[in-house]
């Protein structure tokens, strides 16, 4: 089941949204064991990405979507989706998400840990050092761009070893260091992306790449 859906979502997305991959080579040949790191724009991220990097995926999903209608949570359950609940407080989905990927499942996470009304890529928060720093797996950024006419542009980044965004739990400021990591690849992708495309990139004056803030 989950591989047709896989590839009826892959058949769909490339037709529906023109999906344009910039440095498909980069796309690793493992089956599993590692974190996507990707901006977060749209509700659609994950099924994009499902639709072009292949594999068993997991990620995290908010819990009201599982409560849209039947077919909706069919679809996300099988595509390897996990309720959250904003603000529980609790560190099941951090769990999860490390069991997710020790089984050699893609983890798919949004580091900004909301979307971004504007394009702006937003503070990478420590969730995803602390999964990667767990799992001791290595973390793969991929940026999306949507433009005005819902076509789309995906940067795949080069893969971050896992000892790159390793956590040394008798440094404080490790965690800050390996979130910078993440941040200055997705920004590194999102400035290729809008280069290509001759546009600047967007930009809130605010946001540093990077900086690492509360847990997902």
């Amino acid at each position: 089941m989950y591989l047709l859906l896989r590839k009826l979502l892959s058949i769909v997305f490339y037709i529906k949204y023109r999906i344009k991959v910039l440095h498909p080579e980069r796309i690793p040949k493992l089956k599993g064991g590692y974190i996507i790191a990707c901006n977060h724009q749209s509700n659609l991220d994950p099924p994009m990405v499902a639709a072009v990097i292949k594999g068993k995926f997991s990620f995290m999903a908010k819990e009201e979507l599982f409560h849209i209608n039947g077919f909706v949570t069919f679809v996300i359950k099988h595509c390897g989706a996990f309720p959250i609940a904003r603000g529980a407080g609790d560190d099941a989905p951090i769990q999860m998400s490390i069991e997710a990927v020790k089984k050699n499942r893609i983890l798919v996470i949004f580091p900004e840990g909301t979307r971004s009304k504007t394009g702006v890529i937003g503070r990478v928060k420590s969730g995803v050092v602390l999964i990667a720093s767990e799992a001791d797996v290595p973390v793969l950024p991929v940026c999306i761009r949507y433009d005005e006419k819902k076509h789309v542009t995906m940067d795949i980044g080069e893969m971050l070893p896992a000892e790159s965004v390793k956590i040394d739990p008798n440094d404080r400021h490790s965690m800050r260091r390996s979130a910078k990591v993440i941040g200055e690849a997705l920004h590194s992708l999102q400035k290729e992306i809008y280069d290509t495309a001759g546009l600047p990139v967007p930009t809130d004056g605010k946001e540093k790449p990077g900086s690492a803030g509360d847990s997902e």
